[in-house]
């Protein structure tokens, strides 16, 4: 597996790996924007504006990884690559390239990643009712490393 950092060549099939984990993980959240609409945001936004990364197995766009400044803002892994440690990897990354600190969201209906945020050392600091969120779906904020009490 190579991680590198994606390429505008890279967008479509990034795209469509998001468009896959979201629809299977997440059933039951209304999807704020259709199928072209999130196909252009990586084209145009996420891959030349942000620092995306992809996760490639030979050819194949197997997860990806965005980090906006401090913020983990997308993980994705494509369904069959899930359970082999990509989604490890890339956490790692995202810790070794944002050393003082990473924070993300996530749905507080997504279990399984909030569980997974959980095991990479990520703490739970804020719930929401999801009215900040385009989906409008109750989310959690996760931070990493740990805030130190008082």
């Amino acid at each position: 597996m190579d991680l590198r950092r994606a390429t505008a060549a890279d967008a479509r099939d990034i795209a469509d790996v998001w468009l896959r984990s979201f629809t299977a993980a997440l059933p039951t959240v209304r999807r704020a924007h259709d199928d072209d609409a999130v196909r252009w945001w990586f084209a145009n936004i996420l891959v030349p504006q942000q620092e995306t990364w992809v996760a490639a197995v030979k050819s194949t766009v197997a997860g990806l990884l965005v980090l906006d400044g401090p913020e983990l803002a997308q993980l994705y892994l494509d369904l069959p690559w899930r359970g082999r440690g990509i989604g490890d990897q890339l956490v790692d990354l995202a810790k070794q390239l944002r050393p003082d600190g990473l924070t993300l969201w996530t749905f507080q209906i997504n279990e399984p990643a909030q569980r997974f945020y959980r095991r990479h050392g990520f703490v739970a600091v804020e719930y929401t009712d999801g009215q900040r969120n385009e989906e409008r779906e109750p989310d959690v904020r996760y931070v990493w490393p740990a805030p130190q009490a008082d």
